[in-house]
């Protein structure tokens, strides 16, 4: 790259050619907002030169991707463990120990847990999600939650098997899960797109889509989250196939978004609240991303996010930035946050986790327990708010106020856009 063009001159093509990490798309750069981009190594040089030449500041947050990959790799097990006493929830896991966790979860949780099927990916891999339920003869609603919805995002399935693991160790214990257990019911989906993730741990760490094939074969792959029936298509996405924010050939295109989606509309009358988890940023992201109009009941979903930021940051003083994703990031159409709330869930949350940059996509395992901590405060003070509001017991005031297959040879950069 010879010079840092404006934004308006930034092409698609240079876009990927580029590896933005932040924002994902040109037009989104905006002035004295910073830039993330990660730089082949027989690149870094020129790129560094070009910036010094145009007198653009920059850092180098990772100077050695691959290193960071290989870190997040785990080391080779040598003997089956067994859930849940000797699962490592501080190490990521490959999808088929997830699979295994997940059925052994079932059998030794038996009385609160139940596995469901939920459909099958594109490469005809099953999907299952988690039930949560404690018996009851009352009516219960049901709160939703999934993560790895994009492959690179390790740190999301750690999460999911994580608040799976607090919920039930805690349940008995623990007031506030006690309470909300007796009127709520938790469906957790711990990886969405399992097709990516095999692909993010053995040919490509830093995979975002799915694996569907598209034009014959010669480009793979849709953004999930692009892909729902919300404003699809509209803004904030890619129609060429070989974008990482390519967003299908319409909405629910793609079999593991139909599944989700079809679950949800038949129980959208019962469903409070949907919790879609991501990285990296460290935002709470309420609807919506194609609009700047605010959803009905913002003032809540504001509160409500606020609440939840601050029980994180109690923690270990880590920050979120609470906001509409269309101010506060970027715009984005066809995502599931947004399509949650469109169908009439009223309360919708993305979570973008863990760091601001620093590790970006791949935060090391030793982030991983102190991630999950603080992010479990923040949900279950969500789900909390949610069981409080529709099973009033207590009164709650609403204020107005290396496989390494593919080498990362490289570095990320970053810069505030002048």
């Amino acid at each position: 790259m010879t010079e840092v063009p404006r934004p308006t001159e930034v092409t698609e093509g240079d876009c990927e050619a580029l590896d933005l990490w932040k924002p994902l798309l040109p037009e989104d750069i905006g002035a004295g907002e910073d830039l993330h981009m990660r730089v082949p190594a027989p690149l870094v040089q020129e790129v560094k030169d070009s910036l010094d030449q145009h007198m653009i500041s920059y850092s180098v947050l990772i100077p050695d991707v691959q290193e960071l990959v290989d870190h997040s790799m785990p080391r080779e097990r040598n003997s089956p463990r067994q859930v849940p006493d000797g699962y490592d929830y501080t190490q990521y896991h490959p999808m088929e120990e997830i699979y295994q966790w997940m059925t052994e979860i079932q059998n030794s949780n038996s009385e609160l847990v139940t596995q469901h099927y939920l459909g099958n990916t594109v490469e005809n891999r099953p999907m299952y999600y988690l039930k949560i339920s404690q018996p009851s003869d009352k009516t219960k609603k049901i709160i939703w939650m999934d993560c790895g919805i994009h492959a690179r995002e390790w740190i999301t399935p750690a999460f999911c098997q994580w608040f799976v693991k607090e919920i039930l160790q805690n349940y008995k214990s623990d007031p506030k899960i006690s309470r909300f257990l007796q009127n709520l019911d938790l469906y957790i989906l711990p990886v969405l797109n399992i097709d990516g993730y095999i692909y993010s741990w053995e040919e490509d760490r830093l995979w975002r889509k799915n694996r569907s094939p598209h034009m014959n074969g010669t480009c793979y792959g849709t953004d999930l989250n692009r892909n729902f029936n919300s404003s699809w298509g509209s803004i904030g996405v890619s129609y060429n196939c070989s974008s990482i924010i390519f967003c299908g050939s319409g909405p629910e295109s793609e079999p593991e978004t139909k599944a989700v989606a079809q679950l949800i509309e038949r129980k959208k009358s019962d469903i409070l609240c949907y919790l879609t988890i991501h990285s990296y940023g460290q935002y709470i992201l309420i609807p919506y991303g194609s609009t700047t109009e605010p959803p009905s009941n913002s003032e809540e979903l504001m509160y409500v996010g606020e609440k939840a930021a601050a029980a994180l940051m109690e923690k270990y003083g880590t920050s979120y930035e609470v906001g509409s994703t269309s101010l506060i990031l970027y715009s984005n159409s066809g995502s599931s946050r947004d399509w949650a709330h469109m169908i009439g869930i009223p309360f919708s949350y993305t979570f973008e986790l863990r760091d601001k940059g620093t590790h970006g996509f791949v935060l090391p395992p030793d982030q991983i327990q102190p991630t999950c901590e603080e992010t479990m405060l923040a949900v279950t003070s969500i789900i909390d708010y949610v069981n409080h509001k529709y099973f009033p017991g207590e009164a709650v005031m609403l204020s107005s106020s290396s496989l390494g297959l593919s080498l990362y040879l490289s570095v990320v950069l970053t810069w505030t856009v002048s």
